[in-house]
């Protein structure tokens, strides 16, 4: 079953992000996990929910997407996004 990553981020420091964004790409490679959305325009419908960048990730399982986010291929890119950025981040399995 495939699995998602939502990602909502709250950039404070955008020079040192762009490091964050080349990394990520080539740490996703080994766990099959590839963008869905990476920071496209947003619009509210409902709510109060406004935030500054949105991204999602997409794994074949919820194991995938897990062993990246714990893996070392994302640990040096998972450090300077908690520095340069607030997040929160789920995992959701799909269909």
């Amino acid at each position: 079953m495939p699995a998602y990553i939502i990602v909502e981020v709250k950039v404070n420091d955008p020079v040192q992000y762009e490091d964050y964004k080349k990394l990520t790409p080539i740490s996703l490679a080994p766990f099959q996990g590839k963008f869905i959305v990476r920071g496209g325009k947003t619009e509210t419908l409902e709510g109060d929910w406004e935030p500054q960048r949105i991204v999602v990730l997409e794994f074949p399982s919820s194991d995938l997407a897990k062993k990246w986010w714990a893996s070392e291929e994302y640990a040096s890119a998972k450090a300077l996004r908690q520095r340069t950025a607030e997040t929160k981040m789920l995992l959701v399995e799909g269909f």
